[in-house]
């Protein structure tokens, strides 16, 4: 009678895991670095790249540019998760124009030396859009874009940029946010900065990140606006707290001087320097 009672509570107890596996929702693992009591382990770096074309990347991809970053390198994804790093990078960017012109940006050569300088797992979060204006993306603006289906939607970059670092964050802790625009401005950048101040306190203030550092680039000096936009860049500092900018010197254009597009060896150089900010702001190195 004993044996048959404990036969009986055993079978119930299995049926009730069956059941159990069978209708419960299973925690959503993370891809490359496993959960920690069903949440993400927070193991990565991250960070956030965004502005216009300069950042989503023109420069020309040779072959095998596609996979040649570091086992520690690591590109958030259209579902909000982190992925082995692979060029172009601004791929997932939710408001990017065709994906046909995206290529290299600085977040190559960037993400490749924070890396191996540090030794740690870096996420990057790229959401970059060509031709955009500093008006784009400040907070509440609403702008109408073509998706890669051609159908129109409108979007605030600002959002965007906010709801994809956060994605982000539930991986590792946001380290800087890396901006490069200013070609549409670049005429008349009076108020510029006061805008971007906008942008980086809001952005710090939404994301819970205080004082991070905020580090914006030069557009190219043989831009014919360069004369007018690069020295408002410099100030930087004076209106942004722990604020810098990184120097476009030597990098050259993607096609000629009319092209305000880096090439493949300029966009490196760009991101080494941006790593080289982010190495002294964030690490100490």
């Amino acid at each position: 009678m004993k044996l048959k009672y404990l036969f009986i509570v055993f079978l119930s107890l299995s049926c009730l895991t069956v059941f159990a596996s069978c209708t419960g929702k299973p925690d959503a693992p993370d891809p490359v670095g496993g959960t920690d009591g069903g949440q993400p382990k927070k193991e990565y770096d991250v960070f956030l790249l965004i502005g216009q074309s300069n950042m989503a990347g023109r420069g020309l991809m040779l072959e095998g540019d596609e996979n040649v970053f570091s086992e520690n390198v690591f590109l958030l994804d259209d579902e909000g998760r982190p992925e082995a790093a692979s060029n172009p990078l601004n791929k997932y960017s939710t408001i990017r124009k065709k994906i046909s012109y995206q290529a290299i940006n600085p977040g190559f050569s960037f993400s490749r030396k924070v890396s191996e300088t540090t030794g740690r797992k870096i996420l990057l979060v790229v959401n970059a859009r060509g031709g955009s204006n500093i008006n784009e993306w400040v907070p509440g603006k609403e702008t109408e874009i073509e998706n890669d289906n051609g159908g129109k939607v409108k979007l605030c970059f600002y959002d965007e940029a906010v709801e994809r670092a956060q994605e982000a964050m539930a991986y590792g802790e946001l380290k800087a946010i890396l901006w490069h625009q200013g070609e549409s401005n670049s005429s008349n950048p009076d108020g510029y900065l006061d805008k971007l101040k906008t942008i980086a306190d809001g952005l710090r203030q939404e994301l819970g990140v205080r004082d991070i550092p905020f580090i914006a680039g030069e557009i190219a000096q043989w831009h014919q606006n360069a004369s007018k936009f690069n020295p408002v860049i410099h100030e930087i500092g004076e209106t942004i707290s722990n604020s810098d900018y990184v120097s476009s010197e030597d990098c050259t254009p993607l096609k000629d001087e009319t092209d305000p597009h880096f090439s493949r060896d300029g966009q490196i150089l760009l991101g080494e320097r941006y790593a080289e900010k982010v190495l002294k702001m964030c690490y100490g190195k």
